[in-house]
């Protein structure tokens, strides 16, 4: 038994797969295949707006192969403009989560449809889908009908509130999460109104949560073999990221307070006033808030007993933020720029989006990235922040046209021959 389970142990180490029983593996279509970390993975993509397709567009930059399904509408998202793509019907804002795709239209309500789906889920390692708890059950397409296709499928469900509980089937939408995540109640001027974030940044978060735990899987199933149900919710990850918020009235009973830029436990630590803008610096040390008065020429505060040291400076928030607010005022941002580039604390403009752009740092990191488009010629994207040493994390494609690969994952993916294809887009089972 101990050789066996070292030859075990060494087999999994150097990832040989031989091992596992061959009528659980899903064929791979090699026409598909990258140069990439994933390119051995398939992605059914059941998705629409931003939290599933955001997800399942981070596991096509590493190189999946994602296969999304769109009803004969098409994701909603597409029409959610203006602006537009020229000469297309498809929003910039669709644009924004749906590169390295591909696009395929299936009516999945028809029988016809059905079986397409079946075909798509037998040959494919990760399935994500956001409909409302229950719905793909009824249509024989959830995890409990697929998972007996496909042992070895990991499904992903993202929803708005998960399958459980109360609120199991409300819908559920980035800024309700937000708001009845306590987000929104944090966030807004020092006695003014609750603000939405300007991006749906709740529901990046629950896409990035859902792709490390399609990651997540995938590692489990080398070793067993098997997939399992994964289920996301916005609300569950917006209450997580909560984090000191959260923490701080569970063990302290303290409701938060709205600080604009400004810092509950920091001080300074926010934005201020420049001659043409705003500035957000952040001391987090006494000694950062040393090399801050030295570089304002304010080495008077230093020795202050009222900002002696953070608790101090908390303590004696107005009195110091009117004194550096003054000083501040007096320069422009990029005149501030220049005296704060080697300093020890963090610091940065608050940029316009033009601004964002002709920043020479992210010029030099060539984060914008453009791909050729059937419609708009080129679009622009900003590509993916993480870098890999070996295997890449790409922009490799544009977003898809709706039903742009429909024919071409038919045929060379599922191997459905020319007249079985005719007879699908005849009967608008497919577009």
């Amino acid at each position: 038994m101990a050789s066996l389970k070292f030859v075990r142990a060494n087999v999994y180490k150097h990832r040989i797969r031989f091992i596992r029983p061959l009528q659980l593996l899903p064929l791979r279509n090699k026409s598909t295949k990258t140069d990439a970390l994933l390119s051995d993975v398939n992605v059914l993509d059941l998705t629409r707006v931003i939290a599933g397709p955001f997800c399942t567009m981070t596991l096509g930059d590493l190189g999946a192969n994602v296969i999304k399904v769109e009803s004969l509408d098409g994701d909603e998202a597409r029409k959610w403009g203006p602006p537009f793509v020229k000469d297309s019907k498809d929003s910039y804002y669709f644009m924004s989560v749906n590169r390295n795709k591909k696009s395929i239209c299936i009516d999945f309500k028809t029988g016809e449809g059905k079986n397409v789906m079946y075909d798509l889920a037998r040959k494919c390692d990760v399935l994500v889908e956001n409909f409302v708890p229950g719905k793909l059950d009824q249509l024989g397409l959830g995890y409990k009908h697929l998972s007996k296709l496909n042992p070895r499928l990991i499904y992903c469900a993202i929803t708005g509130f998960g399958p459980t509980g109360p609120y199991a089937k409300k819908p559920g939408y980035d800024v309700i999460a937000a708001a009845m995540g306590g987000l929104l109640n944090s966030t807004g001027e020092k006695d003014g109104n609750p603000v939405k974030p300007g991006v749906a940044i709740t529901d990046v978060t629950t896409g990035l949560h859902a792709y490390g735990a399609i990651m997540t899987a995938l590692y489990h199933r080398i070793n067993s073999g098997r997939g399992q149900k994964i289920d996301c919710n916005l609300f569950s990850t917006q209450i997580s990221s909560m984090i000191n918020i959260a923490n701080i009235y569970l063990n302290c009973g303290i409701e938060p307070q709205r600080w604009g830029t400004a810092h509950a436990n920091i001080v300074p630590y926010q934005a201020f006033k420049t001659k043409d803008g705003e500035i957000v610096i952040g001391t987090g040390s006494n000694a950062q808030f040393m090399d801050f008065c030295k570089l304002i020429n304010m080495e008077i505060l230093i020795n202050d007993e009222r900002f002696k040291d953070n608790s101090a400076r908390v303590k004696n928030r107005i009195e110091l933020i009117k004194i550096l607010s003054e000083v501040i005022s007096k320069k422009t941002k990029k005149e501030w720029a220049n005296i704060f580039r080697n300093a020890t604390f963090p610091n940065g403009p608050v940029n316009t989006m033009k601004e964002v752009f002709d920043d020479e740092h992210v010029k030099a990191i060539e984060l914008v990235k453009e791909l050729p488009h059937p419609d708009a010629g080129t679009v622009r994207v900003v590509g993916p922040p993480t870098l890999y040493s070996t295997g890449g994390n790409k922009a490799r494609t544009a977003p898809p046209t709706l039903g742009q690969h429909t024919r071409d994952i038919l045929s060379n993916f599922l191997g459905y021959h020319g007249e079985k294809i005719n007879n699908l887009f005849t009967n608008k089972v497919v577009r």
